[in-house]
């Protein structure tokens, strides 16, 4: 039995605009086992970030947890006051946000901001935190801390100034951190540079990452395991290398040919034709069957369900049902089936 650290139970989250309803988030699941990385993919307006800012519980009216769970080695974080998510943020779960320069305040230098987080969530005065920010700078490769801890963060590089938001994440310890698109504003040396040192940081103090982004690519190597989301919902998950070798669902299949490869002949990119799904008119059936070459006639009025294609494997696509009904009349199924009594068991 694993030992998971934030269980997130069936989370519904909405914003209440003029025009309607927003269905942001609807019916989202998902296990963090203690010390693991867990990606969440997909492109804007899938309901990535307002899954990690429903956990962390900073959304913005007009936006709100209607329903679900969200459970913090065993505790409800839907359940605690204003106070206790103060001291609960930062303190047991970080976030980076996505453009260090606009999360970082401009006003005030990199020291100031660095040490009010370390002050707001443990004991310490203002000469051991000012230590501390030092630390945390050194930990995260900035050179010549004491000297960065005076600056502002405009006169510090995109790199550095991820780097200082990372310090800032880390520096009283949480258990998870969540990564909102870390390396979006960045170039791909500077890319590589971040997501390495992530992962360094994640074996040497053992702690859990939600790593979100829309490039499959920057995942690939980091991830225990990817979830793939779209108009809200989860469409897939599995291990990393379910993900990229043996996807299920159309809408991961074509975030995959949407990736260019440095290997073999040279072929054209296929981009996922349409557009992303109106929230505010979500369809009865599949929310992405207007955009599926591979559409069927049910999938424009049934919602398909999680079917597991293999013990790490589960998958919400009509064409998944598909085959498993042609190997079931083929009496090939014995194998599949064993595997998900086993899952199950667990």
């Amino acid at each position: 039995m694993k030992d998971f650290i934030l269980d997130v139970n069936d989370l519904h989250t909405s914003f209440f605009t003029p025009a309607g309803e927003v269905r942001a988030v609807n019916g989202v699941s998902f296990k963090l086992a203690k010390g693991k990385v867990l990606g969440i993919v997909g492109e804007s307006g899938s309901g990535k970030s307002v899954t990690a800012y429903s956990i962390l519980r900073i959304l913005d009216n007009p936006g709100r947890i209607t329903q679900g769970q969200i459970l913090f080695k065993g505790q409800d974080i839907t359940k605690f006051s204003k106070s206790e998510m103060r001291k609960f943020r930062g303190s047991r779960i970080s976030i980076i946000f996505q453009d260090p320069m606009t999360s970082l305040n401009p006003v005030y230098t990199v020291g100031n901001q660095l040490t009010e987080a370390i002050r707001l969530h443990t004991d310490r005065n203002r000469s051991e935190a000012w230590e501390r920010a030092a630390e945390m700078l050194t930990l995260v490769g900035v050179n010549e801390p004491l000297k960065r801890l005076k600056q502002y963060p405009h006169e510090l590089s995109g790199g550095m100034r991820q780097r200082v938001m990372i310090a800032m994440a880390l520096a009283c310890e949480p258990d998870i951190l969540i990564a909102d698109e870390p390396t979006t504003a960045l170039d791909v040396t500077i890319q590589a540079q971040i997501l390495e040192l992530m992962q360094e940081l994640q074996k040497k103090l053992g702690m859990s990452i939600i790593i979100i982004t829309h490039d499959l690519g920057v995942i690939a190597d980091m991830c225990d395991e990817i979830i793939v989301m779209y108009a809200g919902r989860v469409c897939e998950r599995g291990t990393a290398d379910e993900i990229f070798y043996n996807p299920c669902h159309e809408y991961t299949k074509g975030l995959l040919k949407s990736i260019p490869s440095i290997v073999g002949k040279r072929e054209r990119l296929v981009p996922i034709s349409g557009t992303p799904i109106d929230l505010l008119n979500m369809p009865k059936g599949c929310a992405f069957c207007e955009r599926c070459d591979s559409a069927m006639k049910i999938c424009l009025t049934e919602t398909p369900e999680e079917i597991r294609m293999n013990h790490d494997h589960l998958a919400a696509c009509w064409m998944n049902v598909a085959e498993v009904y042609k190997s079931e009349r083929a009496g090939e199924n014995a194998p599949a089936a064993a595997e998900v009594k086993e899952a199950e068991d667990e």
